[in-house]
This record gives structure tokens, C-alpha cells and sequence, in this order.
């Protein structure tokens, strides 16, 4: 879901096998946008699996320079599944 005072998206319920279609279009989309500043609320996730976080690290990866994907309030394994997996992503900020 777009978010609607800024560039980036909303996630709602859980990012797993059965909805990870959509995620990546929605990240597809989010990538394209021309911002530097990617908005990705999470506050309403419950649960993020490996496959959704993967998916979330090769989007930052394809960022243009100087972009940048900023993480509202994801849930708690999120954070720590990016710094096991791909410590130091630069382009991936997690704010409270």
C-alpha cells in the first residue's frame, strides 16, 4: 500500500512464501521511484521470513546512487536477519 505523505510503501500482516509476489512488486515499484529517500512502513508486519528480507537487501542493492530504503518500526528479526545475512547494507536504514 502507498503511503500517502511520502515516497514509499506500507506492509501489512506477514511477509512470507504466500505473499511474496506482491512484495517484490511492491519493492519493484518502490525502486523505481526517482526519491532518494524510500519509505517502507513496517509497523504493521508481525513476521518477516528470510526469503522477504532477501528480497528487501537485493532491492537495496539495485538502488541508484545516492538512494537509500529507510525501515519504519519493522518487527524485531528483521534488523537482525540484515546484520547476520548482509552486515553493513548501506543503503538500508532502520529507524525506530
Amino acid at each position: 500500500m502507498p503511503l500517502p505523505d511520502s515516497s514509499g510503501l506500507g506492509a501489512i500482516g506477514e511477509i512470507s512464501m504466500n505473499t511474496r509476489t506482491v512484495w517484490q512488486q511492491a519493492l519493484k515499484r518502490l525502486a523505481e521511484s526517482r526519491t532518494d529517500v524510500l519509505h517502507v512502513d513496517l509497523s504493521r508486519v508481525k513476521f518477516v521470513d528470510v526469503a522477504g528480507v532477501t528480497d528487501l537487501a537485493v532491492t537495496a542493492h539495485r538502488l541508484a546512487e545516492g538512494q537509500r530504503i529507510v525501515l519504519h518500526r519493522p518487527p524485531a528479526q528483521l534488523p537482525r536477519i540484515l546484520e547476520l545475512f548482509w552486515p553493513g547494507i548501506a543503503a538500508i536504514e532502520v529507524a525506530a
